[in-house]
C-alpha cells in the first residue's frame, strides 16, 4: 500500500490538527480555569466535578439528537460541506466566546454550544472520510488524522500553557490569559480547516427527491427501522456504545478527576501534553499494524487495555500515578479511536456515510452522556472521584464482549466494499 498522501487526505486529515487544539483547551486548562471560576463563587470540588460532569452530558446527549438528523441531510448532494462550515462556525465563535466571562454558570453555558458545535462538526467530518480516500486506505488515513491532530494541537497548547502558568511573571490576569488562549485556539481552528473547506468535494450523495426534510426523514426512518437486518452494522453499533463510553468520559473528566483528588495543577498540564506526544506515534503505529493484523483484534487489545487503565485509576491518589496514566491512555487513545471510525466506514454504504456517522454518534457521545452523568453522580454521592471512576469498568468489559459477538457476526456477513 503506497504512503504518499494525496492532497484531499492531506486537507482533511488537518482538520483533526486544527479541532484538537480545541479538545486539548477544553480537556486540560478549561476544566480547571472553571475550578477557579466556581471556587470563586463558594462551590465545593465535589460539586465543581459533578457540574463539569453534567455539563459534558448535555452536550454529548443534545449531538447524539440531533447529529443522525443533520448527518441525513448532509448525504443529499452538495449539502454537507454547508452543514459541516455552519457547525464549524459554532464552535470556533463559542470558544472566542469563553474568553469573555467571568461568570461560571455563563462560562458553563457557553461551553456547551462551543462543544455541540464542535462535537457535531465531527460527524460531518468522519463522514467525509470516505470521500476523501479509497477502501482500503481507510485504516491508515484514519489513524493519522488523529495522529497528526494529537502533535499539531500542541502547537497552540504550548502557547497557552506558556501564558496561563506565566501570566503572573509577564503581568497578566488569569482571566486575561484565558481570554487570549481561547482566541489562539479559535484563530488556529479556523485556519487549518481552511484546506478542506476549500478542496473537499462530496463524491458520494443521495439525489434529492421532494421536499428536502421529508425525504430525509424518511430515510433515516428507513434505516433504523431496517437496522435490524444489518446485524454486523446493528451489534456494532451497541458494542460501541459501552466501550466508547469509557474513553470518552476518560478525556472528558481527566483533569477535572486529577484536580478534584488535590494534584497539582502543572504537572497535570504537564502530564497530559504528555498523552498528546505519546498519542502520536502510537496512533501511526496502530494504523501500520492494521496493515498486518485484523482490525477487528486490534480494536479488542485497546478495549482490554482501558479496562486495564480503569482499574489503575480507581487507585489512583499521587502525581506520579498520574503521569503512568496519561502515558498509557495515549498509547491506546489513538488507535481505539481510529479504528473504530475506519471500521465502522467499512461496514456501511458510503453515499449514506452521513446519516450512518449521525447514528454512531448517538452510540458514542450519547453513551458518554451517560458515563460522565455516572462518574459525577457517583462522586457527588460519595465525596470520592476515584469510586466515581470506578463505575466504567463494567461498562469496557461489556463494550469488549459485545465487540467480540459482533466480530462473529461479520465473519458470516462480508463488510461492503
Amino acid at each position: 500500500m503506497k504512503t504518499k498522501f494525496t492532497k484531499m487526505e492531506k486537507a482533511w486529515i488537518l482538520y483533526d490538527v486544527g479541532n484538537s487544539a480545541f479538545v486539548l483547551l477544553i480537556a486540560t486548562i478549561v476544566p480547571i480555569y472553571f475550578n477557579y471560576l466556581s471556587e470563586s463563587a463558594g462551590i465545593s470540588s465535589a460539586d465543581y466535578l459533578a457540574y463539569w460532569g453534567y455539563a459534558a452530558s448535555v452536550v454529548t446527549l443534545a449531538v447524539a439528537l440531533i447529529g443522525p438528523i443533520f448527518g441525513t441531510l448532509a448525504d443529499t448532494k452538495n449539502f454537507k460541506k454547508p452543514i459541516f462550515t455552519i457547525c464549524l462556525a459554532v464552535g470556533t465563535i463559542g470558544c472566542l466566546a469563553l474568553g469573555f466571562t467571568s461568570s461560571w454558570i455563563v462560562f458553563l453555558v457557553i461551553f456547551i454550544i462551543a462543544k455541540i458545535g464542535y462535537s457535531s462538526s465531527l460527524v460531518f467530518y468522519d463522514s467525509m472520510i470516505g470521500d476523501v480516500t479509497t477502501p482500503e486506505r481507510l485504516d491508515i488515513v484514519s489513524s493519522q488524522g488523529y495522529a497528526w491532530g494529537y502533535i499539531g494541537s500542541c502547537i497552540p497548547f504550548v502557547a497557552c500553557l506558556g501564558l496561563v502558568l506565566g501570566a503572573d511573571a509577564i503581568g497578566i490576569s488569569m482571566k486575561t490569559a484565558m481570554m487570549i488562549s481561547f482566541v489562539i485556539v479559535a484563530v488556529w481552528w479556523v485556519l487549518v480547516t481552511l484546506p478542506l473547506l476549500k478542496n473537499y468535494r462530496q463524491i458520494h450523495y443521495v439525489e434529492q427527491e421532494g421536499n428536502l426534510f421529508k425525504s430525509s426523514f424518511g430515510r433515516l426512518g428507513s434505516t433504523l427501522k431496517d437496522m435490524k437486518n444489518e446485524k454486523p452494522v446493528f451489534l456494532f453499533l451497541i458494542a460501541y456504545f459501552f466501550y466508547i463510553d469509557g474513553v470518552y468520559t476518560i478525556i472528558d473528566m481527566a483533569t477535572a478527576y486529577g484536580t478534584a483528588l488535590g494534584l497539582d495543577t502543572t504537572g497535570l498540564l504537564l502530564a497530559l501534553l504528555v498523552t498528546q506526544i505519546v498519542a502520536f506515534p502510537f496512533s501511526i503505529i496502530w494504523g501500520r499494524l492494521s496493515s498486518r493484523y485484523s482490525t477487528q483484534n486490534l480494536i479488542m487489545v485497546c478495549i482490554l487495555a482501558y479496562f486495564g487503565i480503569t482499574v489503575f485509576a480507581l487507585f489512583m491518589s499521587t502525581q506520579l500515578q498520574f503521569w503512568i496514566l496519561a502515558v498509557c491512555v495515549g498509547m491506546f487513545q489513538g488507535g481505539v479511536q481510529a479504528l473504530s471510525r475506519s471500521h465502522f466506514a467499512k461496514l456501511i454504504p458510503p453515499e449514506k456515510s452521513g446519516e450512518y456517522f449521525g447514528i454512531l454518534d448517538i452510540c458514542g457521545k450519547g453513551a458518554s452522556f451517560l458515563g460522565t452523568s455516572l462518574v459525577g453522580l457517583v462522586s457527588q454521592i460519595t465525596g470520592d472521584a476515584n469510586k466515581g471512576v470506578g463505575v466504567l469498568m463494567p461498562v469496557f468489559l461489556l463494550g469488549l464482549v459485545l465487540f467480540y459477538y459482533s466480530i462473529k457476526s461479520r465473519q458470516k456477513q462480508p463488510a461492503r466494499q
